[in-house]
């Protein structure tokens, strides 16, 4: 064997053996007086995580130039592109959705995504509150059977314990079209743009009732309180609790005014009316409490007075209907409102 024969075996041998790690390994040293496959290797494991992009086309250049080869090389090569293409893919549909809002596409490609990875919880959570960002945003409801779909899968996965993976420069290296690479120093991190697991699961069941609460308040209404029994942001905003005022509205207390209206307005009171009239009450009671927190939680913040005076003008009316057309008592109620337990379902 020349010199330049043994040089060039062990400068591949090394590429390889650095760039497997743990997933595959070289069967020892390959002797090639093939200079250019050499040089396209080192050019691949050169860039591989600072520059990935590079070393793929570095990859693909090598499979197109040597087709026949079959041995541990071109299937690490064949497994790295499908897993760099991959993560193309995924890191494609986050920024579509949470920095492009471009919601079309990306739950377009999300149907590919999760036929190869059914239980993607980074891709599941963004199609999930997807379809909070497009109704809100956008005001584009068109997602919104899909999205609630993925948000309940996305929850479902988190409370049996798992969590979006965290990219540590690996295989596809985590970085197509800017997606950052993360490492050892980013645990905790996997949740973002979350901050962490609860924030994750009050915002998946914020996403739902907000998309719901026009067409199904009673399933808003178990997913606002789902919101409000998880410690994040959303647990301190008004408009959490302004939204379950008007799920709570649109639900039951239209539901149930509407059935008392038609069975017991202008008749003899009568025990099954008496109890009619209660269960009314009781709705009502639960959307006062919800308004008081939201009037609450505003406080004096400029940007939430508009809110906060709709809010307030929602809990008088119904707190005097209430309360025999007097507002007594109303100021007292909003002061210590936050610290009573939250009226369930």
């Amino acid at each position: 064997m020349t010199r330049h024969r043994i040089l060039l075996a062990l400068l591949f041998a090394m590429a390889v053996l650095v760039s497997f790690g743990n997933s595959i390994k070289a069967q020892g040293p390959i002797v090639t007086e093939d200079e250019s496959k050499v040089n396209i290797y080192k050019r691949f494991t050169d860039n591989r995580v600072p520059n990935p992009p590079t070393a793929y086309a570095a990859a693909k250049e090598y499979m197109q130039r040597y087709p026949k080869d079959s041995d541990q090389y071109t299937n690490y090569f064949k497994q790295w592109i499908e897993e760099y293409e991959f993560e193309e893919r995924e890191c494609k549909l986050l920024q579509d959705i949470y920095r492009d809002k471009a919601f079309a596409p990306a739950y377009e490609l999300g149907k590919t995504v999760l036929a190869e990875d059914p239980e993607n919880l980074k891709v599941l959570l963004a199609l999930g509150y997807g379809g909070y960002l497009a109704t809100s945003g956008s005001k584009n409801e068109s997602l919104n059977a899909e999205a609630i779909r993925y948000a309940n899968k996305a929850i479902q996965l988190i409370e049996a314990g798992h969590a979006p993976t965290i990219e540590m420069g690996g295989v596809g290296g985590g970085v197509g079209n800017g997606c950052p690479v993360q490492t050892e120093s980013d645990r905790g991190s996997e949740w973002k743009p979350f901050k962490n697991k609860d924030d994750a699961l009050a915002s998946l069941h914020y996403a739902i009732g907000y998309t719901e609460w026009r067409t199904q308040p009673d399933e808003a209404i178990n997913q606002f309180v789902r919101v409000i029994q998880l410690e994040s942001d959303l647990k301190r905003t008004p408009l959490t609790y302004e939204l379950l005022g008007v799920a709570y509205t649109q639900g039951p207390y239209k539901r149930l005014s509407a059935d008392y209206t038609k069975r017991f307005a202008n008749q003899p009171e009568s025990p099954e009316g008496k109890a009619a009239l209660d269960a009314l009450n009781k709705v009502a009671d639960k959307i006062i409490d919800a308004y008081a927190r939201a009037v609450a939680l505003a406080g004096n913040d400029p940007k939430l007075q508009a809110s906060k005076a709709d809010s307030m003008r929602r809990l008088t009316d119904l707190y005097k209907f209430r309360h025999d057309n007097s507002d007594a008592g109303l100021n007292e109620l909003i002061a210590g409102v936050l610290a009573r337990p939250l009226p369930q379902p």
